[in-house]
């Protein structure tokens, strides 16, 4: 039962056949039992394996947490949301129960001793395996904070090991020690004393400079930014956090002195630190990811040994999405020795603009960190990351985003000299060919290290995307020879995903295994079995809305006009059968892709074979209220050669939905007088955009969108080029510039905090202003204390509860 709370205006409303004046406060509102149902079906625990592969720890997922839980205390600042409580982030998932599970035995056993009503934020094993760390955000009386507790793996019992509260405002606050004696925290100094207070009254004047010969930089649309002195002073109290080592005993050392740590790392050997401090001066108009940064290594005393890189703040990158810092980035260490920093510089100042045969260098500096650094790679493109092995291998890959070319290198990394091997060239977009990722498993300091076999071997695990859906397998790749063997894929009728290789020949798998009656569980496969005795199930987790088990669920094929094949998945409620019972009122889902060519964009998504999950995000929460729904169908925006996708957006995004319009027609589930687009995010300016120009819809329901692209004019989603660059593009692909060109029915919903970049509120709400003040038909709703993304249930109830009055009002009983 939900208690309904007076608020501000929750929704403002123009209804076509009932106007209503001005805002309304009704409350929260429940949608009918049968959406309740599904909002309130029981959720999967979340497992996490341990290093050695043989136990998992397995997290209790709670029902969503209510309005209460959501609207906690809130700080916005510098880009962060920060609980002034907690000292830490404000959003979170958490669990509310641990066990440990035997992956030999499947034996599962509750962890005893843990907190009151506890709520586990972060969980990490310790590398021996011996231990298990978690955060837990405590309230009480006295006050507030995040815990850090252990388990003895061996006794299966909890306890809290520091008294003073962990800092997590920047990252989980913990990681273990390479030794597995003991966790290297960040703790809320215990001297730090109350947050500044502002006074109210203005020092003088806010102010902002731009100077020339700066170049043309990006600067994005960030939401949350700071807004005057009063905001840096509270940012530095929030963010202040003070190093320290805690043995197994509590037992707390502190390392230096407090400071504003982003980030520490320690090295694999153990004896270095790796942090990264936020500095001065600040800015107004970019988050605190762009803020100056002093990268430094330290000892374990917290004394400064080498000082990595001062980067100063950063406003903008120059145009294109294949721009970077200049100056060293992507600062770590390398896995697989005791402590070697790794970095890349770009070599044509962070500009995809300027030519440049070598675009990044990627260095390797060894302590004492005293000679100049080595030089790793030159690469034609932008570095992407590393995977670790030994001293003769490792595998790097390098990216552009513009082409979408990618490429994956094994180089040797103590064989200075040794030229690197392609082992993979090939494009970012084309699923079908994609090798799959190389199979990492956890080394001795707890760190993930590729897993090589006999005669240099590594194992890959991919989608396995082709013509027929997505089948994972698992390929074992000799680099010797590039021979490959496939030791697993999944196979029809059911979709099976690899979680991990259990074992070092690929022979063991722990994989998840699904069918669309079948909910997704758990399992070991044992490669040297056959048939059926492959497989052990670890969970048994039951179908968590039996009511809708026998929804029918097609991934069908189609043609767009120009011939682009398209996917989408075709949802019917149970029981139904379309000759019989005619077409139904539908409700399609969609989120436009950008793609560089045809041929890419016409690859088959998804899986026959998949869950049919019914969850309250999505759109097929409605086949509970008898409509047909299309979910997912492709809306592939094409840039063909030196052509820009967004060039043509309108006519491809039109003639996308056409072609899903048509084929569910042709399918006689659903006729054109009953269709209802929708989406979230892109997918509500795509629903704002097809209203505007088109009447293939008769209704759209938009969440959390986006349709003034004047409003983020230094780019968004995929596009490269500034608003001055592509005034035309922008002004056309805006749906707020044709608002006088909807004439079906919109449905509006917007968190009230959006803190996603390019979806203020303020986009619904001049969206509404301009169909309200055109005549046309549209409501909006506000939801309380939300972002991008909704977690209250009240806020899901009420979310669904207008939904549902909407698709009734204007769909299901709609006239030709």
């Amino acid at each position: 039962m939900t208690t309904r709370l007076p608020l501000l205006p929750l929704a403002l409303g123009l209804m076509a056949a009932a106007p209503l004046a001005g805002a309304q406060n009704t409350g929260y509102q429940m949608p009918p039992a049968a959406l309740q149902a599904i909002v309130d079906a029981p959720r999967a625990p979340v497992l996490n394996l341990s290093p050695q592969r043989n136990l998992a720890a397995l997290l209790q997922t709670p029902a969503l947490p209510g309005i209460n839980e959501v609207a906690q205390p809130e700080l916005k600042l510098a880009g962060l949301r920060i609980n002034p409580r907690t000292y830490s982030v404000s959003r979170f998932s958490f669990a509310t129960g641990l066990s440990l599970l035997d992956i030999d035995t499947q034996k599962e056993t509750p962890v005893s001793g843990l907190p009151r009503a506890p709520r586990i934020a972060d969980l990490s094993w310790s590398p021996d395996q011996r231990h298990l760390a978690f955060s837990h955000i405590a309230y009480s009386d006295k006050g507030a904070g995040v815990e850090l507790w252990l388990v003895d793996v061996a006794t299966k019992v909890a306890r809290k090991v520091s008294a003073q509260p962990l800092s997590t405002v920047y990252g989980r606050g913990f990681s273990w020690m390479p030794d597995s004696k003991g966790l290297l925290v960040k703790l809320r100094p215990a001297k730090l004393g109350k947050a500044p207070q502002a006074t109210g009254i203005p020092s003088g004047p806010a102010l902002q400079d731009s100077q020339p010969g700066g170049g043309q930089k990006q600067l994005r649309t960030y939401p949350d930014l700071l807004k005057s002195e009063d905001d840096a002073k509270l940012f530095d109290h929030y963010v202040t956090a003070q190093l320290a080592l805690i043995d197994l005993a509590g037992k707390t050392r502190l390392l230096g002195q407090p400071g504003r740590f982003a980030g520490v790392a320690v090295a694999p050997g153990g004896q270095y630190l790796l942090t990264t401090s936020i500095m001065r001066p600040y800015s107004y108009i970019v988050p605190a990811s762009s803020f100056g940064k002093r990268v430094e290594v330290r000892d374990l005393q917290g004394a400064l040994v080498h000082t990595v890189v001062n980067r100063p703040l950063e406003e903008g990158l120059p145009p294109g999405n294949d721009a970077v810092s200049g100056g060293a980035r992507d600062i770590s260490w390398r896995v697989d020795a005791p402590a070697t920093l790794v970095w890349a510089e770009a070599q044509d100042g962070g500009d995809p603009a300027r030519a440049a045969e070598i675009r990044d260098i990627v260095y390797t500096q060894a302590a004492p960190f005293a000679a100049a650094p080595a030089v790793l790679a030159k690469l034609a493109t932008r570095y992407a990351d590393i995977t670790w092995g030994r001293g003769d291998v490792a595998l790097l890959t390098e990216h552009w985003y513009k082409t979408r070319a990618l490429k994956r290198w094994r180089i040797a990394p103590d064989q200075p000299g040794t030229p690197a091997e392609l082992l993979y060239a090939g494009s970012s977009e084309d699923r079908y060919n994609d090798p799959g990722m190389p199979v990492t498993r956890a080394d001795s300091a707890g760190l993930p290290r590729l897993l090589i076999g006999p005669d240099t071997t590594i194992l890959l695990d991919g989608a396995g995307a082709s013509a027929e859906g997505d089948r994972p397998f698992v390929d074992r790749l000799s680099l010797t020879t590039k021979k490959k063997e496939r030791l697993f894929q999944s196979a029809a009728p059911y979709y099976e995903n690899v979680v991990a290789v259990l074992n070092d020949d690929g022979s063991r798998l722990l994989s998840t295994r699904e069918s669309p009656t079948e909910r997704p569980n758990y399992y070991v496969r044992n490669l040297k079995q056959t048939g059926e005795a492959q497989l052990t199930a670890l969970t048994h987790f039951a179908h968590p809305t039996p009511q809708l088990k026998d929804v029918q669920k097609e991934q069908i094929r189609y043609k767009r006009a120009d011939g682009v094949d398209l996917t989408a998945t075709l949802m019917l409620p149970p029981n139904y059968d379309a000759k019989r019972d005619g077409p139904l009122p539908m409700l399609m889902w969609a989120y436009p892709q950008e793609f560089k060519s045809a041929s890419a964009a016409s690859q088959t998504t998804g899986s026959p074979f998949r869950f049919n999950g019914v969850s309250y995000w999505g759109p097929a929460a409605f086949l509970a209220m008898g409509y047909a729904v299309l979910d997912n169908p492709s809306f592939p925006i094409v840039g063909k050669g030196d052509e820009e996708p967004n060039d043509s957006y309108l006519p491809q995004l039109v003639a996308d939905a056409q072609a899903a319009v048509d084929e569910v027609v042709r399918r006689g589930v659903a006729e054109r007088h009953r269709i209802a687009i929708g989406g979230h995010s892109y997918g509500a300016f795509m629903t704002g955009n097809l209203l505007a120009h088109t009447r293939l819809f008769r209704a759209g329901i938009a969440r959390s969108g986006a349709y003034n692209r004047t409003l983020t004019p230094f780019g968004f989603q995929s596009e490269e080029r500034p608003f001055w660059k592509a005034q035309e593009v922008y002004q056309a692909m805006s749906p707020f510039n044709n608002a006088d060109k909807i004439k079906d029915a919109l449905l509006m919903i917007h968190g009230e905090q959006d803190n996603n970049s390019g979806t203020f509120p303020i986009q619904s709400e001049r969206m509404f202003q301009a169909i309200k003040g055109l005549g046309g038909t549209a409501r909006l709703v506000m939801l309380p204390n939300e972002s991008h993304a909704y977690r209250a249930r009240e806020s899901i109830m009420h979310m669904l509860y207008e939904s549902n009055n909407w698709l009734d009002k204007y769909v299901k009983n709609a006239k030709p």
